[in-house]
């Protein structure tokens, strides 16, 4: 029996729900000759998966809480199982069995200023997680790594890691698409009308608000970029975080406050006809794992302006214009690009299109079930 914690699908979506969520979906067809026990959240769904060869089992305590890194078993019982899947950066403490940990980023390692909470709870914060990957990159058996740019930084940290460290690259799924006839033009007005409120065109940025994230670089160089171009707006995605608070005063200073607009975690819907209409999804974080939003944004036909740095070329391959995330001109350059250039977005789009057909869920869960059958034998 094969033990995957479930725990990050639950009401609120987030990239690594995507991923788990991805096991979930094809891990009990794929191998039905295998046995999965799911550990699941109390506000995630009522079943995860009908397939007959899984069982599920709510646990109450959050994926991240001191319960999950020191004492799990003591929570769960886990007599039977002989595979243990850490799918969200930090192994817990005190499992008997083989394990594998999924290691996304190593962020609290080598950069915790850029996502830890302001305060003492971001210091809080840090130790929990410096405590779990630490114990994951050490103790685990395998290490499943989201991009070759997480398994070379695993490789900085501890090389005897990054021997045991296997590649599983995220996919997009086949619900990110490019929107066609008169019912996707249709889509594509409406979210722009609703969301966008007097926007001729758009560029998209996707992601909670964190430093990483480098949403004020992305301001700035929208203000450089279009200061003379009134018709097109900013449109900020945060799931998390308190990016208007910070954002808008800086918006206000550049003259651009009236063209730039905070929106939450909006519908799924609404997410993918966005990413449609937008002249280009601007991501110039400074560090990711993988990077969802530019992959979801590839699978839309959507320009993508994206970092030359960290994973981000990896997922975006030839498709996407890279940029210094340090450098507002650089990015501001590739905006108006892609916004003015004739035929540039046009075959970005097409370049995104075939780049999203190698990103497949279905080759992650396989990618993820032949470290199970290694460790197993």
């Amino acid at each position: 029996m094969i033990c995957v914690d479930c725990r990050y699908i639950r009401e609120r979506p987030s990239g690594i729900g995507a991923v788990v969520q991805a096991l979930v979906d094809h891990l009990p067809r794929l191998a039905p000759d295998l046995h999965f026990f799911f550990l699941k959240h109390p506000r995630g769904p009522a079943r995860l998966s009908f397939a007959p060869n899984v069982h599920e089992r709510v646990v109450p305590e959050e994926a991240n809480g001191p319960a999950t890194l020191l004492w799990l078993p003591r929570v769960v019982d886990l007599r039977g199982v002989k595979l243990f899947h850490a799918t969200f950066n930090i192994l817990p403490a005190g499992l008997e069995m083989p394990t594998v940990a999924t290691i996304h980023d190593v962020m609290w390692l080598k950069h915790p200023r850029c996502t830890r909470s302001p305060g003492m709870w971001g210091h809080v914060e840090t130790v929990f997680y410096q405590r779990g990957i630490r114990h994951a990159l050490r103790h685990a058996t395998r290490i499943a790594a989201i991009s070759q740019a997480t398994r070379d930084e695993i490789g900085e940290l501890d090389r005897a890691a990054y021997e045991r460290t296997r590649i599983t690259m995220p996919g997009v799924s086949e619900c990110f698409r490019r929107l066609s006839g008169e019912a996707g033009e249709v889509a594509i007005r409406d979210v722009r009308s609703r969301w966008l409120e007097g926007a001729e065109r758009y560029v998209l940025t996707v992601g909670q608000f964190a430093g990483y994230k480098n949403h004020a670089a992305v301001v700035r160089a929208f203000a450089q970029a279009f200061r003379d171009d009134p018709g097109i707006h900013l449109g900020l995605v945060q799931r998390l975080g308190a990016g208007e608070r910070v954002l808008r005063p800086l918006a206000r200073s550049l003259g651009v406050e009236e063209r730039v607009h905070f929106l939450p975690a909006v519908p799924l819907p609404d997410l993918i006809a966005l990413y449609n209409g937008a002249v280009a999804l601007c991501h110039p974080s400074l560090y990711e794992g993988f990077g969802i939003p530019p992959a979801e944004a590839l699978g839309c036909g959507c320009p993508v302006i994206t970092s030359n740095r960290s994973s981000m070329p990896e997922v975006s391959g030839d498709a996407a214009l890279l940029v210094d995330p340090e450098s507002d001109e650089s990015i501001a350059n590739a905006l108006r690009r892609v916004a003015y250039e004739p035929g540039l977005a046009e075959g970005m789009r097409a370049r995104g299109l075939e780049r999203k057909r190698q990103l497949t869920w279905e080759a992650f869960a396989r990618a993820n079930l032949a470290i199970y059958r290694e460790i197993l034998g």
